[in-house]
């Protein structure tokens, strides 16, 4: 096979042999993700009507059963269901942006450029979250946004465009903003210049409409 992106799923939190994992990536010939949940986290979601999950088991292979484990029953979900939901995960991620770039401008015009980097990051993975939850109803626990990016782009590749890192320039601007989550706020080696800030704000800002576009087209099709 030959997919443009795979993500191996599994109930059990445990590590992969790394040869049957380097085999798989092989096969698949693809950059293969795992994202891992134990089985009581998983039948809760499950148990929701959760489609992320619910899509998993529709759609999934499984890989491996010990049959020591059972899915809980599946909670079904109306187009209205789902319409209302991403409705209210679109209201919650994207408007809480506004509230964060106020907090990066803010601590910009203080010079405090690692608290604003922390701020402009921050709307960023709003954002992509935003996409996420009104797709799927789900977002990892992670904060790196060149995942994001990738787990979105297929979805808008315009954010692609947008963190474009055709430069050593763009590449450079793209890890202070990626890294600012931790070492914006924790590192003492963590430096970040006026002009840097200014134009990533550009980027971030940049993401804005076609997130709004694509999480209204979205719930729009919930609706037919």
């Amino acid at each position: 096979m030959n997919l443009p992106g795979c993500h191996i799923y599994t109930t059990k939190n445990k590590s992969i042999d790394s040869e049957l994992w380097y085999a798989l990536s092989r096969r698949l010939k693809t950059l293969v993700g795992l994202i891992a949940h134990d089985i009581q986290f998983f039948n809760r979601r499950f148990g929701k009507g959760q489609y992320f999950f619910s899509d998993i088991k529709k759609e999934g292979v499984l890989l491996y059963g010990s049959g020591k484990f059972e899915l809980a029953k599946a909670r079904e979900l109306s187009m209205a269901d789902r319409k209302h939901m991403a409705e209210l995960d679109f209201e919650y991620w994207f408007n809480s942006t506004k509230d964060f770039f106020d907090t990066f401008n803010f601590n910009l015009n203080r010079e405090k450029y690692n608290l604003a980097a922390f701020g402009l990051h921050q709307v960023s993975e709003r954002l992509f979250g935003a996409i996420l939850f009104v797709f799927t109803r789900y977002k990892p626990s992670t904060h790196n946004l060149k995942k994001l990016i990738k787990r979105n782009a297929s979805r808008e590749p315009e954010f692609l465009k947008i963190f474009s890192q055709a430069t050593e320039t763009e590449k450079h601007r793209f890890e202070l903003l990626r890294k600012a989550y931790v070492d914006a706020r924790y590192s003492r080696s963590y430096a970040i210049t006026r002009e840097e800030l200014d134009r990533l704000a550009q980027r971030v800002e940049l993401l804005q409409q076609p997130t709004e576009k694509r999480c209204k087209q979205k719930i729009a099709e919930f609706e037919s």
